[in-house]
Formats: structure tokens, C-alpha cells, sequence
């Protein structure tokens, strides 16, 4: 916002070399290098390089949360911008004029507790990530009493449905907004929406900066970031590592995925929790075709695209010949869309499988409910999931489930509920899904194991950690 540097709370006012530690220079001088701060179209260059420069030499005494506020929003909106691309004109907010200051308007003073939930995006897909958001958003709207409100705003998202909003929200959900995928308006909500809130929950790590920065305005604001598999599976650039450090906690939605983070990026005992990822609400647990009754199919729902090639849908194919020399009448059938389906048919071509694989691209839950009750197994030999929260969907339904031995998949999957196989091992695939559909398996249990991780759980252990 135009006043953003007007808001800055009073913190450190010592020079550089006397207060940063040695390592933090070679990242804030590649972020305030000219190119840096013109690629994210977020403040004027020559007057934030000026700026910085001047705060180095230690002749410009304003505090250290503004330099490191601007650092982490100039490094959070070049993020993912094509390295030497300049944001156009035509896309750019107004830049900020660092060498004046502007009146700061009144900000109102709310009684209120309030949180924000940050989204990258939470009703425009149907990934694992948006549904576990608006379980986050259906749950804080839920906990917070009469004097708390909850806030939201969406990275990607152009449009919310009332309809949506009506379905995960209640009346304590005073603010919304929407970013159609524009990163500068995004920084300039969170900054905006944080203002009156004490709690900040990121729905992503990539976001975790702005949290960040929001509280470097506000020592006083609490971030919580949830942490949903293989984008924490990595190791952290210095800028990452302090945000996570600055973090009240972190939800991880299995301990695979707890162990990961701290594996790259040492954290202390308590901060780093497990909190699963839950059943929607309004998902319904209960089985309505016995699995006797049942043709031998087999069900998988994913995305097909390239870059989720680890999903295993290919090695489900290729273990088809397998299965069909053992069970003749087994069907795959594959739900959803992408673009590796080309690739993806022509391997089904090449093993002259024919209607024994099925694409039935994207369909409505109306079909997907149907498609589970049809099938005797699901199974998704994934080799990166955080947690597979499509085995719950399953399981709701009374179906075992055939995962593979990796990631979070193993705290999902029992063996009263499942199988797991080796990833990648198509022979051992083939011997698991032919095992799989000749089993007997008690479907009373199956749907105890998705009970488990229902809704109402979900939402009391959030409370629990919130108040810790």
C-alpha cells in the first residue's frame, strides 16, 4: 500500500554489521540489487537501493523490521518470476516513494480477535490442498467464539461463491478477498487484512514470508503455517529457514512429513506438530454396496499431469497384463485429467489393454460417490503424498485401499484397511491388486479407520494447538 513504510513499528536501529548476523548480507544484496527490486514491481528501484545502501553505511538509523518487511516481499513476489523478467508496466502497483512519508490513515480499534487464513487456493480446484484449506476455514470459523472474527484471503482464486462460503463459513468470517493469481495485490491484502488480527494461518509454505513480514509491522501477530508434504520434503534457502523459525507452529499433516521438515531445517521440540488431515464434513461414512456384490475393479483419482508422474498411475497400467492373466474380468478405471493422458493412453495401447482401462476424466461427486461404491479396490501407488487423503474418501465408502510403502501413505493405511507395496515395483503391484480383490475384508473396519480422521476430531486437536 502507498503508506505501508508509515506503519512500521519502532524495533532495532542498530547499523548492519553491528546486529545481522554475517550470513543474512549476500541474501538482503541480491534482493535489493536494482534488477531484484524492479522485477518485483512492488517499489521504486533507485530510491530502495538508495535506501538500503544508506542503511548498510549506517547513516539511515529507521529500524530493521523495515528493511527485512521489504526484503521478504521483494523475495516472496520474485519468487516465481522468470529470472530477468521485469513485471510490465501495465501489471505494476504503484510504487512506493521511499524517501517521504505519508500521514498514516486511523486504523480502527476492534475489540475482536481476529484471524487470517491465507490461501494459495481454496475453491478453484479440487486438489488435496484447496479441500484441507476449507476444512481450516470451516473449522476456525467454527472455534471462534463471540469475540473473535476469521478473515480470508486466496492467492489464486478470482471468484468465491457465496454458496461456498455459505457451505465452510458462518457468520464469524467478517472479510474475504480474492487475488486472480496477482502476487503485488496479494502482498498489499495480507498487509491490509493483517492489520486487527492476532493470528495468522498460512495454508502454504510459499507464503510463510509474508506472514513474516506481516509481523515484523506487528510484533504481536502469531503465524502458524500448515505444512502439506513434498513442498517442505526439501531444503530451505536462509530466508525460508527464519520464517519457519518465526513460525508459533507448524502443522504437518503426518509425522513423514514432520520428520522431512526437521531433517532440513532444525527447529525446537513443540513447535513442529502432527495435526492429520480430516474428512470433509459433509462427507458422508458409510458404505452402501458390500464389497461381495461388487465387480473386481479397481478405482484410482488423481491428477494426470506430467510433473505428477510419481502418482504410480502408470505402474498401475503396466501391472494390468498381470492382473487380467489372474483375475480376467479386473477392470482399472482412472478418474481425472491432465496433460500427461496422452501418454498416458498410448501406454495403455502399447500393453493392448483395451476397455480394461478406462479415462473417465474429471467427474462431479454425484459420479465420484458412484465410482467408489462400483469399485472392490482403490489404489494409488503414489510415491510422494504428505498424507492421501483420497484413501479416506475411499475408506468412507468401505473400500481397502493399495498404496505404496512412501511418504505419508503408511499412517493412512492399516493392514485391516489396505495393502502397501514397494514404489516402482510393478511385479509386486500386480501380486498386491490380484491379492487385493481375492481378499475378504471387513468392511465395518474400514469405515471405523476413516472415522477416525473425521471432521470433529480434526477441528478439536486444532483448538488444542492454537491454545498451547
Amino acid at each position: 500500500p502507498p503508506d505501508l513504510l508509515t506503519r512500521a513499528k519502532r524495533g532495532f536501529t542498530l547499523p548492519f554489521p553491528l546486529w545481522m548476523k554475517r550470513e543474512l548480507k549476500p541474501f538482503l544484496d541480491a534482493t535489493f540489487a536494482p534488477d531484484s527490486i524492479g522485477r518485483s514491481g512492488l517499489f521504486n528501484p533507485d530510491a530502495t537501493a538508495a535506501f538500503w545502501r544508506n542503511y548498510v553505511a549506517g547513516s539511515d538509523t529507521r529500524e530493521w523490521s523495515r528493511v527485512w518487511s521489504l526484503a521478504v516481499l521483494i523475495d516472496f513476489a520474485n519468487r516465481h518470476t522468470a529470472a530477468g523478467a521485469k513485471a510490465s508496466p501495465e501489471s505494476r502497483p504503484p510504487q512506493v516513494d521511499l524517501s517521504t512519508r505519508s500521514t498514516p490513515r486511523p486504523v480502527e480499534v476492534s475489540r475482536q480477535g481476529r484471524t487470517l487464513l491465507m490461501a494459495p487456493e481454496i475453491f478453484a480446484t479440487e486438489g488435496g490442498i484447496p479441500r484441507i484449506l476449507r476444512l481450516y476455514l470451516k473449522a476456525l470459523c467454527d472455534l471462534a467464539g463471540d469475540d473473535r472474527a476469521v478473515r480470508l484471503l486466496v492467492l489464486n482464486d478470482s471468484v468465491v461463491d457465496s454458496g461456498d462460503l455459505r457451505r465452510y463459513a458462518n457468520d464469524r468470517l467478517d472479510d474475504w478477498y480474492v487475488c486472480s493469481k496477482k502476487k503485488d495485490r496479494f502482498i498489499q491484502a495480507a498487509l491490509r487484512m493483517s492489520r486487527g488480527c492476532d493470528t495468522i494461518v498460512c495454508g502454504h509454505v510459499a507464503q510463510l514470508p509474508v506472514a513474516l513480514a506481516a509481523r515484523c509491522l506487528n510484533p504481536r501477530l502469531k503465524y502458524y503455517l500448515i505444512a502439506h508434504g513434498i513442498e517442505v520434503w526439501r531444503r530451505f534457502s536462509l530466508a525460508e529457514r527464519l520464517a519457519l523459525r518465526g513460525a508459533k507452529k507448524i502443522f504437518c499433516v503426518s509425522d513423514f512429513t514432520r520428520r522431512e521438515l526437521l531433517r532440513h531445517c532444525a527447529l525446537p521440540d513443540g513447535k513442529v506438530v502432527v495435526l492429520h488431515n480430516a474428512l470433509d464434513p459433509y462427507f458422508e461414512i458409510k458404505g452402501k454396496a458390500p464389497l461381495a456384490s461388487t465387480a473386481p475393479v479397481i478405482l484410482a483419482v488423481t491428477r494426470l499431469t506430467y510433473a505428477d508422474r510419481y502418482k504410480g498411475v502408470e505402474h498401475l497400467i503396466e501391472a494390468m497384463p498381470a492382473v487380467l492373466a489372474a483375475v480376467p474380468n479386473a477392470r482399472l478405471r482412472i478418474i481425472g485429467r491432465g496433460d500427461d493422458l496422452p501418454r498416458l493412453q498410448a501406454l495403455r495401447d502399447k500393453r493392448a489393454l483395451g476397455t480394461a482401462v478406462e479415462f473417465l476424466g474429471f467427474v462431479e461427486d454425484d459420479r465420484m460417490a458412484k465410482e467408489f461404491d462400483g469399485c472392490r479396490l482403490f489404489a494409488l501407488p503414489s510415491e510422494r503424498e504428505g498424507f492421501g487423503l483420497v484413501f479416506l474418501e475411499a475408506m468412507a465408502h468401505g473400500r481397502p485401499c493399495l498404496g505404496a510403502r512412501a511418504g505419508g501413505i503408511p499412517e493412512v493405511i492399516t493392514d485391516e484397511t489396505g495393502m502397501l507395496t514397494a514404489y516402482g515395483d510393478v511385479p509386486g503391484l500386480a501380486q498386491a491388486i490380484i491379492a487385493a480383490l481375492g481378499r475378504s475384508w471387513d468392511e465395518n473396519l474400514i469405515l471405523t479407520r476413516a472415522r477416525h480422521f473425521s471432521y470433529s476430531p480434526f477441528r478439536e486437536r486444532l483448538a488444542s494447538l492454537l491454545a498451547s
